[in-house]
């Protein structure tokens, strides 16, 4: 689906052009406008217009959300006409621009990164991975789309504890539009010229986090697949309900792995416990961290038992039973000793208690 350099979209002078629409901006026109720019070669440099004049946006090679259409064979890339319906595969969020460029042009741009065909694999977990876990936030923001249904947690008597500063993917680009109150030039040129300075820089912002998570999904977190998935095999080494799983050498992220591991394989028992070394020496100290219910959870399957929580060194190890404790968490989710075997036996006596 992705779209190749040779789409005869470049003018006259070899630039592209970019339409997209003035005033208020969000993130996910920012974040299109930054991935073709900053990911397609074809792109490279690519002037951006922003207006809502449709004979200045017909004569744009590329459109962005803004002039009703969705034709990619056009380069129309807008979800705002009554009937778009369209979703990335199989996912139930409405897209905005910023899914539409991604479905149209991510594999491109994870296949780059990666310097792996289109159609591998590993370009195909990473293109789903990063929609997940990041474009799908922007899409869901610019439709209205809350992350838990309104109804259901007003049914349920929910009501927040704090507030979270309201700080969401989309606030990243949000905030820098200009406040109601801050000067405008009188100029009508000059005052576009300055809101197309506050969007290129709200481009760049939200493209920083992009390149981030494009950065440690190809970089970190897919080389520690193969890690992971040999620790989960020998789980049965260490326990032989395969509730332990030992990270030999160093630590990798493995949560993710783990769940889709446990989906795959469709084991009977869950890992409750991950060992792991603080640095990849021999001389290292051990965490023994409980696995949460979900990836986001701060809720564990089975935490770390009461009685040794919040007690350090000495005193920990008087209480499990245990030589060489450093801490355990006064929230039960993670632990440490001085030692593998140490930590080991730390987490065979939890299973027990």
């Amino acid at each position: 689906m992705a779209e190749n350099a040779a789409k005869r979209l470049k003018t006259e002078s070899g630039l592209v052009t970019i339409g997209t629409h003035n005033g208020h901006f969000h993130a996910d026109e920012a974040l299109a406008v930054y991935m073709l720019r900053q990911h397609i070669p074809t792109y490279s440099g690519a002037r951006l217009v922003r207006t809502r004049d449709p004979k200045l946006l017909d004569e744009c090679h590329t459109v962005v959300d803004v002039g009703g259409e969705y034709e990619p064979a056009r380069y129309r890339y807008d979800h705002h006409q009554r009937s778009f319906a369209t979703t990335f595969p199989d996912r139930p969020t409405k897209l905005s621009s910023a899914g539409l460029v991604y479905l149209h042009f991510g594999r491109e741009i994870v296949a780059r990164r990666l310097a792996a065909p289109e159609d591998s694999e590993q370009v195909g977990l990473i293109w789903r991975k990063i929609y997940e876990g990041f474009v799908e936030a922007l899409d869901a923001h610019d439709n209205g789309i809350s992350t838990y249904d309104p109804a259901a947690l007003a049914a349920a008597g929910i009501e927040k504890r704090f507030s979270d500063g309201a700080f969401t993917l989309g606030s990243v680009v949000g905030r820098l539009n200009p406040n109601w109150n801050d000067p405008v030039p009188d100029d009508p040129v000059a005052a576009q010229a300055a809101e197309d300075k506050r969007f290129e820089l709200a481009s760049q912002r939200i493209g920083e986090e992009f390149d981030r998570d494009l950065d440690y999904y190809t970089q970190a977190w897919l080389p520690a697949r193969e890690i992971v998935a040999g620790a989960f095999a020998a789980r049965p080494e260490f326990d032989g309900e395969g509730r332990i799983m030992v990270l030999q050498g160093q630590s990798a992220p493995w949560k993710d792995h783990l769940y889709s591991l446990e989906e795959q394989i469709q084991v009977a028992g869950k890992v409750l416990y991950v060992l792991y070394p603080e640095k990849p020496t021999l001389d290292a100290k051990w965490r023994i961290q409980c696995v949460p219910n979900s990836k986001d959870s701060f809720q564990s399957r089975k935490p770390l038992p009461e009685v040794w929580r919040g007690f350090r060194d000495d005193k920990l190890d008087e209480i499990s039973g245990i030589n060489g404790c450093v801490f355990v968490h006064a929230a039960g989710f993670i632990g440490g000793n001085k030692s593998f075997d140490g930590a080991l036996a730390m987490a065979k006596k939890a299973l027990e208690i």
